[in-house]
């Protein structure tokens, strides 16, 4: 009989412990459970499908977990949306008998250029047939877009802005009211080469200070032949002005600023200033467009960014001996043939780099087809000033012309 009750008494002893077990068991859970929710609350989102079997996947709520990336189910995306790669957005202004030389000019770009490029071409009409012929018709289209665009101007002064210094060079000024949906933009005069990637001179935007809102090159590096120092009848920037020939613009920026002047206290809007600076100095001025700039940056210096003279290399940085020491040092960057030495024989040198460029067939070997034949033009320029020099108009594009192999090479 005291068997029986003993063995009573442990089964009920067995029995009340398995019941305090599960009553602890179901307490934990809940107070996990409990936990779970307040994690979840402060960190919203949790959880991912994961692929395949449809369960779902909990991140780990410590912050290495929180960097973990979201598991996308595979029957949903079958990749991720890639963001549209940047473009770089270039300018240019042709009239008259531009064309052959603005083709060239994009044709240095295309070449030598990483990113994409988007080409805004401004053109009289009856230039647009035969840029939309030729455009379309060069290799590399993956590489460049292009929208070609009427000559406009303020009608009301249309006239007096379109006879100001060339045909239409003013035009650029009216490129932020035009263009309102670009950001950032390089404007180029048609008479530029690229001896390097756009890629390198975009990339001084982000060198920007949160004043300036384009930059631009000095006119002179040698006060003794500078223009504007010498016989300007207006205000300029700096010691010897700016060239307008290479100008990178914050459009954003730009078309937000109020500008300082001398016409009124008020500071004035980028497409308020235009007109009264004309009215004011248009009997003074002699370079047209580049002359109001100057005029603008002169009472707003600290909107300017200024670049080194290799990014805007012109005749006057050799003709009279050199006096560019960056180009010397790093090679020409960009090429601006002004005072049209790419169609005569007064600058031969700059007319070698031009030729070579516009003779040029995309898909070519660059050394042999290019580089090593414009070499050869390029010494038997050694009796004129430039050409005495002429290492410094090849260093940076043997530099540009490796580059291309090495990312051809390496398959991007």
């Amino acid at each position: 009989m005291r068997r029986v009750v003993r063995m009573a008494l442990l089964c009920l002893g067995c029995g009340l412990c398995s019941l305090l077990y599960a009553f602890s068991q179901l307490a934990l859970s809940l107070e996990q459970e409990a936990a779970r929710w307040q994690e979840d609350a402060a960190f919203p989102v949790r959880r991912q499908l994961s692929g395949g079997g449809g369960g779902w996947k909990a991140v780990a709520g410590s912050a290495a977990g929180r960097r973990e990336q979201a598991v996308v189910p595979p029957e949903r995306y079958t990749s991720q949306k890639k963001r549209p790669a940047e473009k770089m957005h270039l300018a240019v202004v042709a009239c008259g008998e531009r064309l052959e030389e603005t083709i060239t000019m994009l044709q240095s770009a295309i070449i030598f250029s990483i990113k994409r490029l988007q080409f805004h071409i401004f053109a009289e009409d009856q230039l647009h047939s035969d840029f939309q012929r030729i455009l379309d018709g060069l290799a590399y289209q993956e590489k460049f877009n292009y929208t070609l665009y009427p000559i406009t101007f303020p009608t009301e002064n249309a006239a007096e802005w379109k006879k100001l210094f060339k045909p239409c060079a003013s035009q650029r000024l009216f490129l932020p009211m035009i263009l309102k949906e670009v950001d950032s933009l390089l404007y180029v005069d048609t008479d530029i080469l690229f001896l390097r990637p756009v890629d390198d001179i975009w990339s001084f935007l982000k060198k920007f200070n949160t004043t300036q809102i384009a930059a631009m090159a000095p006119e002179h590096e040698e006060p003794r032949i500078g223009w504007y120092n010498r016989f300007a009848r207006h205000p300029y920037y700096g010691k010897t002005g700016i060239n307008s020939g290479v100008m990178l613009m914050n459009m954003t920026r730009i078309r937000r600023k109020y500008f300082k002047n001398d016409m009124t206290t008020a500071r004035l809007r980028w497409e308020e200033i235009l007109m009264p600076l004309l009215k004011k100095y248009k009997l003074n001025i002699t370079w047209g467009d580049q002359d109001l700039l100057n005029i603008m940056f002169f009472h707003n210096p600290e909107s300017l960014f200024i670049f080194p003279c290799q990014w805007n290399y012109r005749p006057d940085h050799c003709i009279y001996g050199s006096n560019c020491q960056q180009a010397e040092k790093e090679g020409i960057f960009i090429l601006h043939g002004n005072r049209g030495v790419y169609h005569d024989d007064k600058q031969p040198t700059f007319r070698a780099v031009y030729d070579a460029i516009r003779n040029y067939s995309f898909g070519d070997d660059l050394i042999h087809a290019f580089l090593l034949p414009l070499e050869l033009e390029l010494q038997k320029t050694q009796h004129t000033y430039c050409g005495r020099i002429y290492k410094v108009f090849i260093k940076q594009l043997t530099k540009s012309i490796r580059g291309i192999y090495d990312r051809t090479a390496k398959g991007s």
